[in-house]
């Protein structure tokens, strides 16, 4: 199995859930889907998992799952701040798992 064919199979896996696309769109514009956040800008840092959690309506270690097979496919790109982990959209990533996606199918 090559990289490529494997990095295909790792982002269609991590689409094939109704609650991570829900969370990419949200991402797609944070300002609109999230309250403010006391550290950490929405757009220049990312969203806290908490906040995340909180509208999704699930526990933190739920969350926490979505978030890393989103990051692990490449989706999303993590910072910390103090004890937080923010999350943003890794557009960048996204487009070329695009690009990859289309060429195989």
């Amino acid at each position: 199995m090559t990289s490529s064919r494997a990095n295909v199979e790792s982002a269609l896996r991590a689409l094939a859930s109704d609650r991570r696309l829900l969370i990419l769109e949200w991402l797609k514009r944070p300002k609109a889907h999230f309250r403010a956040q006391v550290d950490g800008d929405l757009v220049k840092d990312g969203v806290c998992g908490v906040l995340i959690a909180e509208k999704l309506g699930v526990s933190q270690p739920t969350v926490s799952e979505h978030l890393k097979i989103l990051t692990q496919a490449g989706f999303l790109s993590t910072k910390r701040v103090k004890q937080w982990t923010f999350y943003k959209r890794d557009e960048a990533q996204i487009a070329q798992m695009k690009t990859a996606i289309i060429a195989k199918v």
